[in-house]
């Protein structure tokens, strides 16, 4: 065991001397002469990939809120995931900058590409695109043992839950990020797809906008069978039990107001697992 540990080790170190190239979410082919060395992440949901991928210790510098893992939050700031630091980012002379499309928009990639700045894009909206992610940042990283591994465990986390649950009768559901402006999510959002998977239905999976403002008319005229609300952290919001005053409702008949951790459902990361369980487990109460 201890001779297969080390000749595992040494391919890997091997690897990271050779040049790689993996294709991000838009289609670009990412090349690095070898592994990168110096990696800067310009969203939390990244930095907590980064370390998922075996390559935390490569990180030079992150966003704001990059609070996951512990170890992530000793890491120098370069701003936040929607105002990051040119110049700051410039001094950490990155190999590799990690990005995210819809978070830093695509003017950040511009920007950075003309800094002449290798860079790797994300967009995740389906559940495998957090493993899928992960694996690249392996290949960049050097890292792909340690990446595929825990992207495989992921896979089939996600597997064996949708074995469990795709059977059985759709529960109707609203998921309330927030409660003034009153705003869910569309069918397109991977939190959606987490309670499809768990045999929910989204009352608003319809809706055109990813993240739509709703009218709390519309939610009653819907009558959902379960309430899903994340918050700003693990404190259940009190604004969830403002649902009580209906009492027609089903979700208030049926006890059926949960609470989900945001960091678990909101941020696409191998954690997204523990929430998926947590909704799953919520909605075959309701059953």
């Amino acid at each position: 065991m201890i001779r297969l540990i080390a000749l595992l080790a040494c391919l890997q170190i091997g690897n990271a001397a050779a040049a790689v190239t993996v294709t991000d979410a838009l289609g670009r082919e990412v090349q690095l002469p070898e592994a990168a060395q110096r990696i800067v992440a310009l969203a939390p949901h990244i930095v907590e990939n980064v370390y998922s991928a075996g390559a935390g210790g490569k990180l030079v510098g992150v966003v704001e809120y990059s609070d996951y893992p512990a170890a992530a939050k000793a890491l120098p700031r370069i701003g936040s995931y929607h105002a990051w630091s040119q110049e700051s980012l410039t001094a950490l002379a990155p190999d590799l900058v990690l990005m995210w499309a819809s978070g830093n928009g695509m003017e950040s990639l511009r920007k950075l590409e003309s800094l002449g700045f290798t860079v790797y894009v994300s967009a995740p909206r389906k559940i495998e695109d957090i493993g899928n992610m992960i694996r690249d940042i392996g290949v960049l990283a050097g890292t792909s043992l340690i990446a595929n591994s825990t992207a495989d465990t992921l896979d089939a986390g996600f597997h064996t839950l949708a074995q469990a649950h795709s059977h059985q009768r759709p529960v109707s559901a609203f998921y309330e990020v927030w409660n003034s402006p009153l705003q869910t999510i569309n069918g397109e959002h991977m939190i959606s797809k987490v309670i499809a998977l768990c045999g929910g239905s989204n009352i608003f999976a319809n809706a055109t906008q990813l993240a739509p403002v709703v009218s709390r008319e519309a939610v009653l005229q819907l009558n959902p069978e379960a309430i899903l609300a994340s918050g700003m952290d693990a404190s259940r919001p009190e604004w969830l039990d403002d649902w009580r005053q209906y009492s027609f409702l089903q979700a208030v008949q049926d006890d059926a107001l949960f609470h989900v951790h945001p960091d678990l459902v909101q941020r696409p990361t191998t954690r997204l697992l523990q929430g998926a369980e947590v909704i799953c487990r919520q909605l075959t109460q309701v059953r």
